[in-house]
């Protein structure tokens, strides 16, 4: 894999820039933290060379100086909203997300749930962190929010939230995913402390858009491609062209309520340190790209990826048209299609040789493609992990990296003991048997150490593959897509 971007000098610009902004304020900053903080994979595929966890890295620089306040919306814990990437719902994502910044020795101080009214599962929540000994905050519905700012600017709108206690000059607020409340939990710390005599600012970190690149470079519209079911759309921010004669990118809901944050500013501090939405971030990711056309194919070949995903979810209910329209449409005016992802014909092509059972290609990082069929003993996601494992160890002909005598008692286990109509091995079951065989076997033992070596392969899958098994995919490094269609006629899908 070509590297397009410097993480290094990524972590080491951004980490001075917050720096800078903390000293701005009078050494308190409240930074919302858009994105994911430790496991940004989209990132990672656009910026080839960004590592999924380089926003971590950077606060552990600055650990005895940060403070991880987790918001999330009451009504995302009654709606049970999942994150899709992990299969987990939102609150389950909260406790997760302590965890691993505990792991890391970050400072987690509180959890805010926001747009709190008593729904039943925000209370069964709240008592739930209470006992495990996290401190809950709650932030109430404002009537009029976010446009009558004297109302929200009083007793009767901030007022009610709950200040939250912190301790230390960096507070990154951050989330599970989008919409969970982040920027209204600064908003009410800033009242808050203003109330009590603290100096305070606000900071914006999201990755993207990356303002100093152009408004259609394939970073940013992989970004709307990213977030078509949002309907977020990039634009030029038209306060930052007014105020510096200078074009910089913004997406559309910081560009529409920047207005209203401005006049929130102004009544709580009695001035706005900000004249552009754009003045309030900080993200550096745009001075770190040192290989442009590497990172423009990257990005191209995520946004045909997120129309794959978009094509399934339609498929699977979770999806309405509006959101795939617009990514068809981003194909369009980026000048790309489905035809520049090599593996989608290979995969098909390998089913038709089949007789249209599925089947799965995978393309190597160094380019070679590789397929699998559907057969007795392996589907077709499990055949073609093999067969790419046996491509990159050399072995030629029929080599038995897992032998059969190996396959049957699994076979067994699933049909006779476990009730599974199916007999032929997932992905995860065949890694197994794969190590387990590495045990007596060298040639198993030398596939069994080339699995690393899969990372940044490109696989496409002419069904749709379970979740279980897109997720052993992907936590091999390997990106996975699927044609919008089912292996059976069934009606429920397990």
């Amino acid at each position: 894999m070509i590297q397009g971007f410097d993480n290094d000098a990524y972590i080491a610009k951004q980490s001075e820039q917050i720096m800078k902004r903390i000293g701005e304020f009078g050494g308190k900053l409240y930074l919302e933290f858009g994105g994911k903080l430790f496991d940004d994979f989209h990132a990672s595929r656009v910026l080839p060379g960004f590592q999924p966890d380089s926003k971590l890295r950077m606060l552990r620089k600055m650990a005895d100086d940060v403070e991880i306040v987790i918001v999330i919306n009451a009504c995302d814990i009654e709606k049970n909203k999942m994150r899709k990437d992990l299969g987990i719902t939102y609150d389950a994502d909260v406790l997760r997300l302590i965890d691993a910044f505990r792991e890391t020795g970050l400072y987690v101080g509180s959890v805010v749930i926001a747009q709190y009214g008593g729904q039943p599962a925000a209370v069964s929540f709240r008592e739930k962190l209470e006992r495990l000994g996290v401190s809950v905050f709650l932030h109430y519905p404002i009537e009029g929010y976010p446009f009558n700012v004297p109302h929200i600017v009083s007793e009767d709108g901030l007022g009610k939230n709950d200040y939250i206690e912190t301790s230390r000059p960096l507070v990154v607020v951050t989330a599970p995913g989008p919409g969970s409340g982040k920027i209204a939990t600064c908003i009410s710390q800033l009242y808050h402390e203003n109330k009590r005599g603290v100096k305070a600012g606000y900071a914006k970190f999201e990755t993207f858009p990356i303002w100093n690149l152009p408004l259609k470079h394939p970073v940013n519209i992989a970004y709307e491609a990213a977030t078509a079911d949002l309907d977020d759309v990039n634009m030029i921010d038209p306060y930052h062209l007014e105020a510096y004669g200078k074009t910089a990118v913004n997406y559309n809901r910081d560009v529409e309520v920047f207005p209203v944050l401005n006049a929130l500013f102004e009544e709580i501090s009695g001035k706005s340190p900000y004249r552009s939405p754009t003045d309030m971030g900080v993200n550096m990711a745009g001075f770190c790209i040192v290989d442009d056309q590497a990172v423009q194919k990257a990005s191209n070949d995520e946004i045909i990826r997120r129309y794959y995903s978009a094509l399934c979810d339609c498929r699977c209910g979770n999806l309405d048209e509006k959101a795939l329209n617009k990514l068809e449409y981003l194909m369009r005016q980026s000048g790309i299609s489905s035809n520049d992802r090599p593996v989608v014909q290979a995969a098909l092509t390998r089913s038709e040789q089949t007789e249209d059972q599925p089947a799965v290609a995978i393309q190597l990082p160094d380019g070679r493609i590789v397929t699998g069929k559907t057969s007795e003993l392996l589907g077709a996601a499990s055949a073609a992990l093999l067969n790419a494992v046996k491509t990159l160890c050399g072995f030629e002909g029929k080599v038995h990296m897992i032998e059969p005598s190996v396959i049957e008692p699994i076979q067994k286990l699933k049909t006779e003991n476990l009730g599974n109509r199916n007999p032929r091995l997932h992905p995860e079951e065949v890694l197994i048997a794969l190590v387990i065989s590495a045990a007596g076997s060298p040639t198993a033992r030398k596939a069994s150490e080339m699995l690393s070596a899969l990372k940044g392969s490109e696989a496409h899958s002419t069904v749709i593959l379970s979740q279980k098994d897109e997720d052993i995919y992907r936590r091999l490094g390997i990106n996975i897509t699927c044609e919008a269609k089912y292996q059976t006629k069934k009606l429920f899908h397990g």
